[in-house]
């Protein structure tokens, strides 16, 4: 049973009385009749091969009110892309691919580099990004959701939950966040949440004094998950984050562009669970080593445009106050999964306490040294100006490409 706790800064929707799933996909049914949905499945070739995805999209097929599936391919050969569209062809709503490494999609992205306009780095981000091109370019959705397809823990209600929010005409929100406890196999997860972005945020608060961001992020209960849902009318001028602050990155352009009265979360699992990426200590390049350097990043960024002055001396005072809440939280979280039964183990919690300090650290030196990077992909309003025949040569190409190579 969830609290009813608010936090005054973003409106926090509990899931207090166990609506029953049918009620609300009785109601979203409605909805969507005024309000159509769009899905965004961003995913690797691989997630096909794994149990999740096969459930999700099982789970998936029930959704009766989404009007359309947008899957953003990566990392796929032709077979694999034929494969993908017999995969995918069990679903009843309407469904198409974009095979990012299509020849089709490929030339689209390099008209884009040519011009200085494409995301250069590979990876969620820049998927994420084509999916909303394409979906902007179908025009016809008025609420977009995204989640990721390697939840092991999937149902549908999640969805429901989900895009309720913004899916209902009697509620003002643009921009809805899903929440959720990381627990599983018995044990206390999320270790970026609660041993990165938790702490460092207090640290920052500590350091730099009063910020209305850094507020707006505390209020969050799960600032990095994956799961959202948003107007459709936002979409063309949400920047999206090339690396791994993604998450954080479209928090910072909900807080850039909506008031906090258009921004809620939504308790949307009792648990959750997916893959899980390796800490990383010994390459800064891959898991969750990389994921905390570009987190840290992107908070360092959007506080210096905001006006807060970074030196050396204050990334290593962030540094060392972060060291000592990181470590007062984890006696924090042991106590709570002791509680609760659940198994936590402090020397791995400490390890990695240790390396996002480190990182902390090397992000603020490389924010430093290199003030004028730009990770954000350019937003589509600036796509659009930019070459305005572009969304429809993406719409002919993923429609030639279903075509072109359909099984």
């Amino acid at each position: 049973m969830a609290d009813f706790h608010q936090n005054g800064s973003v409106a926090t929707l509990h899931n207090l009385t166990r609506v029953p799933l049918v009620e609300m996909e009785r109601q979203l049914r409605e909805f969507a009749s005024r309000r159509k949905v769009t899905l965004i499945l961003p995913s690797l070739f691989s997630e096909l091969e794994r149990d999740a995805l096969a459930k999700i999209v099982d789970e998936l097929s029930g959704a009766d009110y989404i009007n359309r599936i947008i899957i953003g391919l990566d990392q796929a050969t032709e077979e694999q892309y034929r494969y993908a569209q017999k995969y995918f062809s069990r679903l009843p709503q309407r469904f198409d691919i974009l095979w990012n490494d299509g020849p089709r999609l490929k030339a689209i992205h390099n008209q884009l580099a040519e011009a200085g306009l494409a995301p250069m780095e590979a990876g969620k981000g820049r998927n994420f990004w084509y999916c909303i091109g394409y979906a902007l370019a179908a025009q016809d959705s008025d609420v977009v959701a995204l989640h990721d397809c390697d939840i092991i823990t999937y149902s549908r209600e999640m969805l429901a939950r989900l895009i309720y929010p913004v899916t209902n005409p009697a509620f003002p929100y643009q921009f809805c966040k899903g929440y959720y406890p990381r627990i599983a196999d018995g044990k206390l997860n999320g270790r970026v949440t609660r041993l990165l972005v938790s702490p460092l945020l207090l640290s920052i608060q500590k350091v730099c004094g009063h910020q209305d961001y850094i507020e707006y992020l505390k209020g969050f209960r799960y600032p990095l998950a994956g799961e959202f849902a948003m107007r459709t009318s936002i979409l063309p001028d949400i920047r999206i984050p090339s690396d791994w602050g993604l998450e954080i990155g479209v928090l910072s352009e909900v807080w850039r562009n909506l008031s906090n009265r258009s921004v809620c979360q939504v308790d949307i699992s009792d648990a959750y669970d997916h893959k899980h990426q390796d800490l990383s200590k010994d390459d800064a390049t891959k898991g969750l080593s990389r994921m905390s350097t570009d987190i840290s990043k992107a908070l360092f960024r959007k506080l210096a445009t905001d006006g807060v002055v970074f030196n050396q001396e204050t990334f290593r005072t962030i540094k060392a106050t972060y060291y000592r809440t990181a470590l007062d939280l984890i006696e924090m979280y042991y106590n709570d999964a002791l509680i609760n039964g659940l198994s936590i183990d402090r020397h791995q919690e400490e390890e990695a306490v240790e390396l996002f300090a480190a990182n902390i650290v090397e992000a603020g030196h490389m924010f430093l040294e290199n003030p004028m990077e730009t990770p954000f992909i350019p937003n589509w309003s600036r796509i659009q100006s930019a070459d305005p025949d572009l969304l429809r040569h993406l719409l002919e190409a993923v429609a030639a490409d279903g075509m072109d190579y359909r099984v």
